[in-house]
């Protein structure tokens, strides 16, 4: 988790900066309104992903290493080559899950919030889920694991697929000629994440198209349908915690509500979005029908308000990176501790976000934790050893912060009203 934690400060920045450029190139030479909220939303999301998987919060039914060293049938050496085949199976395989994910109940909750944004940008490319602490991904890599393939190579291979899907997240880059053919395209991905009824659940590749085109689920992007972006039942959130979970928590109360046991057992299995009729009858679900007539979730704030929210964003992002580049020497179970903050001031964050009075909770209980931590141990994890001062200033930054938000929530309730206004 050490390397993988490495990896990531020098990954980040470049995302970040990436995102960003983005951001000022649609509203400088698009003249296009900046979504700011859901900007932040999505790169909150990513913070607690980062987080979770830097914890190794997942739980491993089968170890590759195990498989490898035990019952493989032989072993493959690791040449160049190897690579490249471990290339091609992982994105035939992550087509499979894709494929999975978006056709089942149970699995779709895994996958929802990289779909829940309604844009799409290079922001919504880093919404990625907390909430598959059991993955599929173990399953497909049996067969590699059987012929010996060298977990090194595995282990290399996959950051370098998942980080190769960020870049067609976009709306500004238009067709890529013979390319089209080939890998997935930005045209082919603004396909995907559409809820347009002709585009719903198709080009699930990750890296190459063709198995869109092998296996039916392809399709292209039309002139005359342009993408409307996001799920067809919206999750009204800027919170990424929540937007993990919401599908799961819908599941588990219809399940409860359902009048037939079989209905019980059914709702895990069956294509996403079904629902059992007696539950859909008594409790309707709010469902987009119309994708050209609905309203977008945007709450309006002010200018002072949206500052101030960016300069939270930028302050998680550095508490995280001092955990990301401290892992070692922070150990267990500190480094669990640091973790919950990191989740606690995103849920704060985005509920203040959201417009809940439920933030000055939120934000009081992060001030504590904050200040528990400090005086149990003297210290911000080590960061006195690199400035003397740190603690000191680590403790009026946290009173600060909470006062300011305290200010700046309550203002905006006054201005605009208690409730989150829609577009």
């Amino acid at each position: 988790m050490e390397k993988y934690g490495k990896i990531l400060l020098i990954i980040m920045p470049i995302f970040v900066s990436m995102i960003l450029l983005e951001k000022l190139y649609g509203w400088y030479m698009k003249k296009e309104k900046i979504n700011n909220l859901d900007t932040v939303s999505s790169l909150t999301s990513a913070i607690t992903m980062i987080t979770k998987n830097v914890l190794g919060l997942s739980i491993t039914i089968i170890s590759y290493k195990w498989i490898e060293e035990r019952i493989a049938l032989t072993h493959i050496e690791s040449t160049w080559l190897t690579y490249v085949i471990a290339f091609v199976v992982l994105d035939f395989s992550h087509y499979w899950i894709h494929r999975i994910e978006h056709a089942n109940n149970f699995f779709w909750n895994s996958h929802i919030v990289h779909h829940s944004s309604e844009e799409f940008d290079l922001a919504c490319a880093v919404r990625q889920p907390i909430s598959s602490f059991v993955k599929l991904f173990s399953f497909f890599m049996i067969p590699a694991a059987l012929l010996g393939i060298s977990p090194l190579v595995i282990a290399t291979v996959t950051p370098i697929q998942f980080f190769a899907q960020f870049w067609y997240h976009t709306r500004y880059i238009k067709r890529m000629g013979i390319l089209e053919h080939i890998i997935v395209t930005p045209s082919h991905h603004r396909v995907h994440h559409a809820i347009n009824k002709e585009y719903l659940d198709k080009n699930l590749s990750q890296i190459f198209i063709i198995w869109d085109k092998l296996f039916g689920t392809f399709q292209e992007e039309r002139k005359d349908i342009v993408p409307v972006y996001g799920i067809t039942r919206p999750v009204r959130t800027w919170n990424p915690i929540k937007i993990n979970f919401s599908h799961m928590w819908l599941l588990i109360k219809d399940a409860w509500r359902a009048q037939h046991f079989h209905d019980k057992l059914l709702i895990w299995t069956k294509p996403t979005g079904w629902r059992p009729s007696d539950v859909e009858e008594k409790n309707p679900v709010y469902k987009i029908e119309d994708v050209y007539n609905f309203e977008k979730y945007q709450s309006k704030k002010s200018p002072l308000f949206i500052s101030w929210i960016w300069f939270q964003v930028f302050a998680i992002i550095l508490i995280t990176s001092y955990l990301l580049s401290h892992l070692a020497a922070i150990g267990s179970p500190m480094m669990f501790v640091y973790g919950g903050f990191i989740f606690l001031y995103v849920y704060a964050l985005t509920d203040l976000m959201d417009g809940n009075s439920s933030f000055i909770f939120w934000e009081f209980l992060k001030l504590s934790y904050g200040i528990i931590i400090l005086f149990s141990t003297g210290d911000w994890y080590g960061m006195n050893d690199i400035y003397p001062l740190s603690s000191k200033l680590m403790m009026c930054y946290f009173v600060a912060s909470f006062f300011i938000t305290l200010y700046l929530g309550t203002d905006e309730k006054k201005r605009i009203g208690l409730q989150p206004q829609i577009n």
